[in-house]
């Protein structure tokens, strides 16, 4: 049956291309929800988002300029129309300071639950979250996990919460269209600007594309399947530690020229407490390589001392197609591909 499903960051990484998989794959209305200052940002921004999107299915698409910071932000919303929500609006940033996480990751999550509450014809209430909401370190996981709780307490709403992995790559093939903080930490390495990891070497890192968690998410969406949390991540024996990526990354550097003349070394891991002290010291110093690349890595650091092992089971249960990339090879395919690219730098020039 035909419904409305309404999308909210529908102009972000994993939201646009949840868009795009719900057009190819359903026949729902959708209402893509962007965050806009004003009419020309709106406009910009719907523009943009339309090229992502196939056009043989722009009778179906609807925009709305939604900022939930603000009361009333899906108030042009037809709230009878809505069967669906997916939930992907929000801050992402490790670093990001604690009064933006709270209004927009967690006070954004109230507002938008207080609207699902007043929708008829809901079915389904999709909270895009973090696997790192278990054990937060940092202001946006408790902000994740602040938005989760806001969700669960509403015990009238069909709630489903979609735990994310970190996503390091578009697909299978490694292409990197967004870097994050995966990215950015493999540049400190290579280019000799880090030379201590922090973490455990037997941590385990969870990894994934960003077609494998469309993909879960599309199937999580569909209404035979039971509302609840999810760990959208691959099985617990296919996620690498620490030391294996690691070691993957500095392969790959080896094969390139520039890096081998360097004669950098393999990294030395440290213990929480040196590496908390060391980030300490550094910001006594203003600016520089050494305070920039430390205030970097300490926003996730001390997830690496935390090790977790996250379940599957009812991702696996729920979505017969499952099929997870192998993480050693996707790892290696990134690292080749931001080597090759210079993170980026030489496709942009080339452009």
């Amino acid at each position: 049956m035909t419904g409305t499903t309404l999308i909210t960051g529908a102009d972000g990484y994993v939201g646009r291309r949840v868009a795009a998989a719900l057009l190819e794959a359903g026949d729902d209305h959708l209402v893509l929800a962007v965050r806009a200052g004003d009419t020309a940002e709106f406009a910009a921004k719907r523009a943009a988002l339309q090229r992502t999107l196939p056009s043989a299915a722009a009778d179906r698409i609807s925009f709305a300029a939604a900022d939930l910071r603000r009361r009333g932000a899906l108030d042009q919303v037809d709230r009878r129309a809505v069967t669906r929500i997916v939930h992907a609006a929000a801050v992402t940033r490790f670093n990001v300071e604690w009064d933006v996480a709270r209004r927009v990751n967690v006070e954004g999550t109230t507002r938008l639950a207080a609207f699902a509450a007043t929708c008829p014809n809901l079915q389904r209430l999709a909270l895009l979250s973090t696997l790192y909401s278990a054990g937060f370190a940092n202001h946006y996981e408790w902000s994740k996990w602040a938005a989760e709780q806001t969700v669960l307490s509403a015990t009238d709403l069909p709630v489903s919460v979609l735990r994310l992995p970190t996503i390091i790559a578009d697909g299978d093939d490694g292409q990197v269209t967004q870097h994050n903080a995966f990215h950015n930490t493999i540049k400190l390495y290579f280019y000799g600007l880090l030379s201590l990891v922090p973490g455990n070497p037997s941590t385990p890192v969870s990894l994934a594309t960003a077609a494998f968690t469309t993909s879960a998410i599309t199937r999580l969406l569909d209404p035979a399947v039971a509302d609840g949390i999810y760990h959208i991540c691959p099985d617990p024996a296919d996620t690498p530690a620490l030391d294996q990526l690691i070691t993957t990354a500095f392969a790959v550097f080896e094969q390139d020229r520039s890096f081998r003349r360097r004669q950098l070394l393999t990294p030395a891991y440290c213990d929480q407490e040196s590496f908390d002290d060391l980030v300490t010291a550094s910001r006594r110093f203003s600016g520089g390589p050494v305070q920039e690349s430390l205030a970097s890595v300490s926003s996730f650091g001390t997830q690496l001392y935390l090790p977790k092992t996250f379940r599957n089971d009812a991702l696996r249960a729920a979505w017969p197609g499952y099929r997870a990339p192998d993480p050693i090879a996707l790892a290696r395919a990134v690292c080749e591909h931001l080597v090759t690219s210079r993170w980026g730098r030489q496709l942009a020039d080339a452009a």
